[in-house]
């Protein structure tokens, strides 16, 4: 009986933690929604909610990305110059040579998962921390960026239908008056796919067997290399989404954007639950710390704080997001 008490205790236990993961970046999100709606004027408008998830959906879109990879128990610093990336890569394919802009879209797509699978091939090959290949390919792809574009954007003059992409709002045909991107749709749709992938997948299982503990995939039987790699290029093919996202919003892809979004798309998955250890995640909550971090920035910027105070209140958010990730694998 006491052993059948104490399994009990611990089963309570784990379930309890991991409803309070999943519980805690939701609250936040209400509360910080709450307090700006009462301190900050004109925060609680129509405009300023669609300026947040303007704000939000090429971070949302790579907090997808990151998930995948830190739930395995890696990390990619790689995924703002990816999405740079693909984003020169559609300019070359549509822009350039002058291919059909379904040609180019999937194109880039391919390019940025091509991209993730090579970071993960060295890290499961070469067997170099993820920190250290993925810091590599951030400024390969950086570099590569810059080179291909010969330092110079890339305009979709010529592609205007390129822009519907993330500029035009679909949703004004079936609700006049309200003008929401297709982007922030495409956001939803990519963090709906991503669910779908890591919670009803083989893939998806792998990718939380790889972070719990790889050690006991690998004696299982699972071939860990093969699905470390196609972790990478999924994480990577989603970084093509966000590349296609913010280069369709700006109607160029410009090769010396996203060095910086990697930092904030990590930050949003930490902050939305999802453990630095591997092993213990999801995209919802990702996606709400996406929300966490632009409605902060938002609001700040709202009751007139200082740029640099919005770093430093950013830079505190995360680590209390890492302090709570702690305490909560102390107690499970």
């Amino acid at each position: 009986m006491s052993t059948i008490s104490a399994e009990a205790t611990k089963s309570s236990g784990l379930f309890s933690t991991a409803m309070l993961q999943k519980v805690l970046p939701f609250a936040v999100l209400v509360c910080l929604f709450t307090f700006f709606c009462v301190f900050a004027n004109h925060f609680a408008q129509t405009d300023n909610f669609i300026d947040i998830m303007v704000a939000t959906y090429v971070n949302g879109v790579l907090a997808c990305a990151c998930t995948f990879v830190i739930i395995s128990g890696g990390i990619d610093l790689s995924v703002g110059t990816l999405m740079t990336f693909t984003a020169v890569m559609s300019g070359i394919f549509i822009t350039n040579l002058g291919l059909p802009m379904l040609v180019g879209v999937v194109g880039a797509l391919l390019a940025g998962a091509a991209a993730g699978a090579l970071s993960g091939t060295v890290i499961a090959k070469m067997k170099l921390p993820p920190f250290i290949a993925t810091l590599g390919m951030m400024q390969l792809a950086r570099g590569s960026s810059l080179l291909i574009a010969h330092e110079h954007p890339i305009y979709f003059t010529e592609t205007p239908s390129y822009a519907y992409i993330a500029q035009e709002s679909t949703i004004t045909k079936l609700i006049p008056g309200l003008e929401i991107p297709n982007g922030v749709f495409l956001m939803f749709i990519v963090a709906i796919v991503s669910a779908f992938v890591l919670n009803r997948t083989l893939f998806g299982r792998y990718v939380f067997a790889l972070g719990s503990n790889e050690e006991a995939a690998r004696l299982s039987g699972m071939n860990v290399d093969f699905w470390k790699i196609c972790t990478y290029a999924f994480s990577g093919l989603v970084c093509g989404v966000a590349g296609l996202l913010i280069s369709s919003r700006l109607s160029q892809a410009r090769p010396d954007l996203g060095f910086g979004y990697e930092l904030e798309a990590i930050a949003a998955t930490v902050i939305g639950g999802t453990s630095l250890s591997g092993g213990r995640g999801s995209i919802l909550g990702s996606i709400i710390g996406a929300f966490i971090l632009s409605v902060l920035l938002n609001g700040l910027r709202i009751m007139g704080a200082e740029e640099d105070w919005k770093i430093v209140v950013t830079g505190i958010v995360i680590i209390l997001a890492v302090y709570v990730d702690t305490l909560l694998r102390k107690k499970a």
